[in-house]
């Protein structure tokens, strides 16, 4: 993979966050992976700690 891999980490949270997350995701045409990564790019933003986003530099997930 070109660039950075992402990072796994387990996520605890309640049932309710998951469905709110789920309905804002599928609203928003997001999975909920990419939901969760905007929601805390906001948050990071919001707090004065922006991080840029990052583009895959190739066109697909299979880019060797």
């Amino acid at each position: 993979m070109a660039g950075k891999a992402k990072k796994a980490f387990l996520l605890r949270a309640s049932p309710e966050v998951m469905a709110a997350v789920e309905r804002l995701a599928a609203a928003e045409l997001r999975s909920v992976n990419a939901q969760v990564e905007m929601l805390l790019r906001e948050a990071l933003s919001r707090r004065g700690r922006a991080v840029p986003e990052s583009r895959p530099s190739g066109g697909g997930v299979d880019d060797a």
